[in-house]
């Protein structure tokens, strides 16, 4: 018998198991220094996010992380073959120059003219934006190799799907894998040769969209203030990102959010530790203390709330301004936050969470069924299943009880057993003295 045995009953005391584990889903309840920790926590980082973050343009962790992205194309650069001329090293305009010649590709198309016309309103200033396969993204990624494949170039712009035939553009490689790795290498390279700006860009530059924030192209609705003019989300979140709503500053808007969070997932911790004495495995800060993220969405909540706040008095009604200063990360954060919470209380989330762990209970059952399969001689398992079923068929072939008695004792003397008796079983059984030894 396996010692890893799986049954019915096992698997209802693996569910019972999670349905009780699962109360922690609501009910751990927070106290008053848990609501003054995750307001504490929010408004730090929403103080961080006013005075540091701000608008896209000169703010210091804006800065900062335009900086370091130009850091990062100039060491790209440099691990494909890069050398800029002495006294050049600081020029990253070099660089991207040189990712730009590298890793060409066939729909960077910069402007309304180069694309025939049939994308209007597209500038060097918010190309990236408008092409779908200049964005860091699986949406990016698949619009990419399917341009480079099908030689065309695809575009979303005023809420309409583009595409266009391009120059007939040859991958390299010898069959359908290799050119798809080099379709993807193209699509790598060329993201980050534009993630600083274009090398001919005067300034800054127009970088890369945030992931997925291309898809705001689809919005054609709406009527928003900006200045004199009305303008829908599609074209206000353009006019965004041409002044410079970009992955870098999207990098700057992450900063306040992930300090947010990490600020309370620790306190909390050290809280459990230092202050319940509970042991370590019960002070990790998962999803499952209903506590825990109760504060996350109180302290992402204030972040948001000082920010909308700070936007609102600053922008002096202009949608435009509102929106570059609008932290896109932190509402993102908090949105999916409440999601998940509600999913949870819905009884959706504790669902999923508890067919996954028996799931993974059943199939390390299931291992240890294997493992004892491969202990076993399947060759000599074999071997006596045939001599069983030979042994089977003779049984069945015997007439009367003489032939059926000789068949047995013959069997058992073929399976290496040893008969309790001497001679004839019935003298055998009538001389009182003789012991029938069983082994």
């Amino acid at each position: 018998m396996m010692n890893n045995k799986l049954s019915m009953t096992n698997i209802r005391e693996i569910i019972v198991f999670e349905k009780d584990d699962a109360e922690l889903f609501f009910h751990d309840k927070c106290d008053k220094y848990d609501y003054l920790t995750a307001v504490s926590c929010g408004v730090l980082a929403g103080c961080i996010d006013i005075f540091l973050v701000g608008a896209p343009g000169g703010t210091t962790l804006g800065s900062w992380t335009d900086a370091q992205a130009d850091n990062f194309v100039k060491f790209f650069a440099s691990k494909n073959g890069w050398n800029p001329r002495l006294g050049n090293e600081e020029n990253v305009n070099s660089a991207i120059g040189f990712l730009e010649n590298k890793f060409r590709v066939n729909y960077d198309q910069q402007h309304n003219v180069a694309a025939g016309g049939a994308v209007n309103g597209m500038t060097p200033k918010n190309h990236h934006l408008k092409s779908l396969s200049h964005s860091p993204s699986i949406i990016g990624l698949f619009f990419s190799i399917l341009n480079q494949f099908t030689s065309t170039s695809t575009f979303l712009s005023g809420g309409q799907l583009i595409t266009i035939k391009t120059d007939t553009f040859e991958l390299q490689g010898g069959n359908f894998l290799s050119k798809l790795f080099c379709g993807v290498a193209n699509w790598f390279g060329h993201i980050i040769s534009d993630m600083a700006g274009s090398s001919g860009a005067a300034g800054r530059g127009s970088g890369v969209p945030i992931p997925f924030y291309e898809l705001f192209q689809l919005c054609n609705f709406g009527k928003f203030q900006i200045g004199k003019d009305r303008q829908d989300l599609a074209t206000l979140a353009t006019r965004v990102f041409q002044e410079g709503y970009d992955l870098r500053f999207g990098v700057a808007m992450a900063i306040p959010v992930v300090l947010s969070e990490l600020l309370v997932r620790l306190i909390w911790a050290f809280k459990r530790k230092l202050y319940h004495k509970l042991p370590i495995r019960e002070c990790i800060p998962l999803v499952k203390h209903q506590n825990l993220r109760t504060m996350l969405i109180i302290a992402h909540g204030t972040l948001c709330v000082i920010d909308a706040v700070d936007a609102g008095i600053r922008s002096g009604g202009n949608a435009l301004a509102f929106a570059l200063r609008l932290n896109l990360i932190a509402w993102y954060r908090l949105t999916a936050l409440v999601l998940k919470e509600v999913f949870i209380r819905l009884g959706i989330a504790a669902d999923a969470q508890q067919n996954l762990e028996s799931f993974k209970v059943i199939n390390e059952q299931l291992r240890g069924y294997i493992a004892e399969l491969e202990r076993i001689d399947i060759e000599k398992f074999r071997k006596e299943a045939e001599a069983y079923e030979n042994m089977a068929r003779l049984l069945e072939s015997a007439t009367d009880n003489v032939t059926l008695n000789s068949i047995l004792i013959e069997q058992i003397k073929s399976f290496g057993l040893v008969v309790p008796w001497e001679d004839d079983f019935d003298t055998w059984m009538d001389a009182t003295d003789q012991p029938l030894i069983l082994d």
